[in-house]
């Protein structure tokens, strides 16, 4: 295992649910920036190997969905997801990355959406942190008074 691997391997250890879906996000849209370029060069295998990793991204995020807690945006998300395979496999081997870059757009749009959530629940943890440790802070002058 090469250091890179062991870093990504401690990366998906240690990121909750949310961050699983950001970096199924960073996958598909690194799979589908190469299908891009391999499609600018002409390279059909290359093309198509690339596309079917974010194929599998698209289906991991897809399968990942709780339609019973997450009802209509779940449903939605379905929905997309299956515009985006559908888009991506209508497009394969065209010579055109117009597919491709349509999903592309998608795809940092939602994961843009996702990383704002996340930054979102890591700054209310942060001040949830800091209340109690203030709390405590403005007691110690009134414990000096014997308040």
């Amino acid at each position: 295992m090469t250091g890179y691997q062991a870093y990504k391997g401690n990366q998906i250890e240690g990121a909750g649910p949310l961050g699983l879906v950001i970096l199924t996000y960073d996958a598909l849209n690194r799979a589908l920036g190469r299908a891009q370029l391999a499609i600018e060069s002409g390279d059909f295998n290359q093309e198509g190997e690339h596309t079917g990793r974010a194929l599998e991204a698209i289906i991991e995020l897809s399968s990942s969905l709780n339609v019973e807690e997450g009802g209509d945006v779940a449903i939605g998300l379905a929905r997309l997801y299956a515009y985006m395979v559908n888009t991506l496999t209508e497009n394969m081997c065209s010579g055109s990355a117009k597919g491709v870059e349509e999903v592309m757009s998608l795809a940092q749009t939602l994961r843009d959406g996702w990383q704002e959530l996340a930054d979102q629940q890591a700054k209310k943890s942060t001040q949830q942190v800091a209340r109690p440790q203030m709390a405590a802070n403005m007691q110690q002058p009134a414990m000096a008074y014997g308040l």
